[in-house]
């Protein structure tokens, strides 16, 4: 495979904006110690996260919280949305993108595969219609490919190839930085484009097999095998435990992410 250059950065941050799973923390009607539990660590909105660079902001996945993400990290314009993949919990606030409609003035971006984007079409199709109803979303829809760099202001973003279970999605390398949530497994060649990233923000939804997420122990070595300085996990079950009894048991380098953190690389 040819080597791909990414652009680096004098400092980029990362705000976690969510680090759930599709359920959320807590769970409707659920009282296991980890809903009922009163470490803010422990309430965990829909994963998803926003990428600043100083002079771009980019978010990443909008999920059905993505109002209240937005507010509570004081995200007051965007120059795009990166997507995942189309599974609800990644992409059911689209509607809530009007208010930075109005701010800015221009469609929003959605960068998806191109699959993806026919499927937001089709969920979503009362935005798209011609002759829509006044107030509607203003969006565009930017097809994107796994392995061909993407320019979103001064951000240079490199779609990669993750498997899903039986689903192929999307993660993202920008600069030191990859962002992999939903993974059951990366390519073996994916490792060499996020291998020695400064940091990795990579799934782990509980202890115990999944068909389609990494296991706890299953990220912890990954994170090995990709050698990072470090690794945050999200896509966070309450099967996993709480926070701060699942951090005392990771290895080096590799912590437990939760919403509103915010990293500087």
């Amino acid at each position: 495979m040819p080597s791909i250059s990414i652009q680096p950065f004098r400092s980029l941050k990362i705000h976690i904006t969510g680090t759930g799973t599709s359920q959320g923390i807590p769970v409707i009607g659920c009282e296991c110690p980890v809903c009922r539990s009163d470490d803010p660590r422990d309430n965990r909105l829909r994963t998803a996260a926003v990428v600043d660079s100083g002079d771009t902001s980019v978010a990443i996945d909008i999920g059905p919280d993505f109002r209240m993400q937005m507010l509570r990290a004081n995200v007051h314009h965007l120059h795009g949305i990166l997507i995942t993949h189309e599974h609800n919990d990644h992409v059911a606030g689209l509607d809530d993108v009007r208010p930075f409609n109005f701010l800015q003035k221009v469609p929003m971006k959605i960068f998806a595969e191109k699959e993806v984007n026919r499927i937001l079409e089709r969920r979503f199709d009362y935005i798209f219609k011609r002759d829509g109803y006044p107030g509607r979303p203003s969006l565009e829809l930017v097809d994107i490919e796994p392995g061909n760099i993407v320019d979103i202001g001064n951000i240079e973003v490199l779609p990669l190839r993750i498997s899903h279970g039986r689903s192929d999605i999307l993660g993202f390398k920008i600069g030191s930085l990859s962002y992999i949530t939903d993974a059951k497994m990366i390519p073996d060649e994916v490792i060499p484009l996020v291998y020695g990233c400064e940091v990795i923000v990579l799934n782990a939804l509980r202890h115990t097999e999944h068909h389609s997420h990494l296991t706890l122990q299953q990220a912890i070595d990954l994170s090995d095998r990709l050698s990072a300085k470090s690794t945050y996990l999200t896509h966070i079950s309450h099967q996993l435990g709480k926070h701060a009894d699942v951090e005392t048991i990771l290895p080096s380098g590799v912590h437990l992410a939760y919403d509103g953190l915010t990293l500087t690389l």
